[in-house]
């Protein structure tokens, strides 16, 4: 073999390796299920980044025969109880008032009953396939259900140069990644809500020409009364 066949032979050990390493984090120890339970919380700043963990997912599309990462997504629910979190952290950090903190937590929480947001940065294999506004994206992108529901955006707006905020409050935001809002509907124009309220879970899905990939939430059972 040559020195070019050993070197391929090499990588494909290692992502062979790196694979068998996921597969057994994410048996062993995969996301938690998240609650979409509305109401008060106590958190205070230092919750912030164990929150954030909660409701982040990542997912890699590999092509196998070219060894080849073609899209690696990070996205954050910005959920309820996300933003109950990231207010607290936010108000402490920028020293807010009380009343201030308050107007910021009303009008933060209040998105939720309008739309679905998602804070999201991705790498593609070429840097013009990451951009999702493309007038022939490479990948489009879709909120997801257990049960069937696909719902478009309603707006994707792009973060052009991810500041001090981005890369403190969404760390996993670098230079080689394009970041996003991408905002869903909550229900649809017929009333239906785009998450099932019986769904068991939610996600997004990124597909194009190369493959897709899916980014999941599991919901946690809501409590007995």
């Amino acid at each position: 073999m040559g020195p070019a066949g050993s070197r391929r032979a090499q990588s494909a050990l290692l992502l062979l390796a790196v694979a068998a390493v996921s597969l057994g984090t994410s048996v062993a120890c995969g996301p938690s299920s998240v609650s979409l339970a509305l109401g008060p919380r106590e958190y205070v700043a230092t919750d912030y980044e164990s929150v954030l963990d909660r409701w982040t997912r990542t997912q890699q599309l590999f092509i196998a025969s070219e060894l080849d990462d073609m899209l690696t997504t990070t996205a954050t629910y910005e959920s309820w109880d996300f933003r109950w979190a990231y207010v607290v952290r936010y108000a402490e950090d920028y020293r807010l008032t009380v009343a201030q903190r308050r107007a910021l937590l009303e009008r933060s929480l209040a998105e939720t009953t309008r739309y679905h947001q998602f804070y999201v940065a991705l790498y593609a294999q070429r840097y013009p396939w990451s951009d999702l506004n493309a007038e022939n994206a490479a990948w489009i992108v879709r909120l997801i259900d257990d049960r069937g529901n696909e719902t478009a955006p309603s707006e994707i707006e792009p973060i052009r140069k991810p500041g001090a905020i981005e890369r403190t409050y969404f760390p996993y935001s670098t230079p080689w990644r394009r970041a996003y809002r991408v905002r869903f509907p909550v229900a649809r124009s017929d009333g239906r809500q785009t998450i099932s309220p019986s769904a068991r879970w939610f996600g997004l899905r990124f597909a194009g020409a190369q493959g897709n990939e899916q980014l999941v939430w599991n919901i946690e059972p809501p409590k007995a009364p």
